[in-house]
């Protein structure tokens, strides 16, 4: 995509959370140039065969030609109905993972159905059927039952993908009351710990974390100090469970995405603010959520990063983050 400066059209929406079916243009959730390679796929060994298998034997009994089952690691993704999550949904599914991803009831349904079709469409024929969860991931309650369901369908968790965030700007502190405050912090980092204290115990050595953080962790952002806060407490919370979970071969892993065309913006910031939104960066534009999904692939790959935890990708236009 050209480092060119765009202008959105006009468009506000006046509900969090935002709705991808009605932004103009819709978010860019794939592209024809990615190319799947199976790195979120399982290879395990099968049972041996005896010398009466059609396939051919070895002197143990294992049989060559079919030595191996595929299946797809499993995958949770909060927040997956759209934008960023909609994008790793996708990818993840054309990479062999079995996806089931969360969404908030009565107000993303239209999103969560096109979502589960499109990784319907873009699953492996060794993946297992996807699934959309409705929840409110603020309560601990919630995130619990949202954990039993999947190991309950699918048995384990592989990769958990916190992603679910809500934003609102705000000139003043004074603007920002109580029930504010822990609706921000609630789905932003409370959801993240009682999401991953529960997926732990079905969690095994090779799985990984991926925790969704923001450029404004590091640089700030005036008018979203509550929602900047939330994106800091989850660098601190990534790094200190990284250092936490690696004597358990757990990877902790965080994806700090820059000024992205997601349904979070048209939610919260004005008119005026849309059309130039993301021109204020080195590349003179907005990433696509596309743009920022493969950086998810790359952390839940253990071919690709198996050397990796504790750290925070960077996908962001060309901001210099000092970390």
């Amino acid at each position: 995509m050209a480092s060119t400066e765009y202008r959105f059209p006009p468009q506000k929406q006046y509900t969090q959370p935002g709705k991808e079916y009605l932004m103009n243009p819709p978010p860019q959730y794939s592209t024809p140039d990615y190319k799947p390679s199976n790195k979120l796929q399982i290879f395990t060994p099968r049972a041996p065969f005896s010398s009466r298998s059609s396939g051919i034997t070895d002197s143990n009994g294992t049989c060559r030609r079919h030595s191996t089952i595929k299946s797809g690691k499993i995958a949770v993704i909060t927040g997956g109905d759209s934008g960023i999550g909609r994008a790793v949904c996708n990818l993840f599914s054309l990479e062999g993972a079995t996806v089931i991803f969360t969404y908030v009831e009565g107000q993303e349904d239209i999103d969560a159905k096109e979502t589960l079709e499109i990784i319907r469409n873009a699953k492996t024929a060794d993946a297992k059927d996807p699934m959309a969860i409705p929840v409110n991931l603020g309560y601990e309650e919630n995130c619990k039952r949202v954990v039993d369901e999947v190991v309950s369908a699918y048995g384990c968790i592989d990769i958990l993908v916190n992603n679910a965030a809500v934003q609102f700007q705000s000139d003043s502190l004074e603007e920002i009351d109580d029930k504010r405050l822990h609706m921000v912090f609630r789905t932003n980092i409370f959801s993240y710990f009682f999401m991953t204290k529960y997926a732990l115990k079905h969690m095994k050595e090779g799985s990984g974390i991926i925790n969704t953080t923001s450029v404004v962790a590091y640089e700030g952002h005036a008018t979203l100090v509550d929602y900047a806060s939330t994106k800091g407490a989850i660098v601190g919370f990534t790094r200190s469970l990284a250092l936490q979970l690696v004597r358990k071969g757990i990877r902790v892993n965080g994806v700090a995405p820059g000024p992205i065309w997601t349904p979070l913006q048209v939610a919260s910031f004005t008119e005026e603010q849309i059309v130039v939104f993301g021109s204020d960066t080195t590349m003179k534009r907005a990433g696509q959520p596309i743009e920022v999904a493969p950086s998810y692939v790359f952390l839940a790959s253990n071919q690709c990063s198996s050397y990796i935890t504790g750290q925070v990708l960077h996908p962001n236009g060309g901001s210099i983050v000092n970390t």
